[in-house]
This record gives C-alpha cells, sequence and structure tokens, in this order.
C-alpha cells in the first residue's frame, strides 16, 4: 500500500468489489514474500479452513515466493479482513 490512509483505501476497496462482483463469489489474492518458511506458513494458516487454493511461485533467484490464493467468499467484508490478517504479517506485499 501506498500513504494512503489504510482504512481509507479498505473503504474504496469495500465499494469497488460491492459494484463490480456479485456475491458469494470467487475471489483472487495475490502476495509477494521473501521466501522464508514461517512467513509463508503464516500466509498458509490465515486461510486454514476456508477451501482456498494456494499456489506458490518462486522468483527466478529464488529470494521470493509469489502465493496466488483463490477463495470463495461471502462478501466484500471478508475479502478486506483477510488483506487485514495477512497484513498483519511483517513482509508480505499485497498486489
Amino acid at each position: 500500500m501506498n500513504t494512503e490512509n489504510p482504512e481509507e483505501f479498505y473503504n474504496r476497496l469495500k465499494i469497488q468489489l460491492a459494484e463490480s462482483t456479485q456475491w458469494p463469489s470467487l475471489y483472487l489474492y495475490k502476495f509477494i514474500v521473501l521466501t522464508n518458511d514461517e512467513k509463508i506458513k503464516q500466509v498458509h494458516e490465515v486461510f486454514d479452513n476456508t477451501g482456498a487454493v494456494i499456489d506458490s511461485k518462486l522468483s527466478k533467484n529464488g529470494k521470493y515466493t509469489s502465493l496466488s490464493i483463490r477463495v470463495n467468499l461471502k462478501n466484500p467484508d471478508e475479502v478486506i479482513i483477510k488483506y487485514k490478517e495477512v497484513g498483519e504479517i511483517g513482509g508480505v506485499i499485497s498486489l
């Protein structure tokens, strides 16, 4: 995220998701994390028991891992809750 207030960002995202998507819906998250088993495990734990499908891909030099996470969610609030949970894990970049 940039210097924008996180709450303003999430409020705008919620409006965009409500207007552009019929809920419940399959949502795709994309994250980049320094290749670190503990950090990757923490991201996986955020999506435990949600039925999420998580694909991991190492960067060419192996320094970073991209995580693509597809999960069926009920509404925009659930999307934002997961972004906030992952945001508490240091070193994870949301795309």
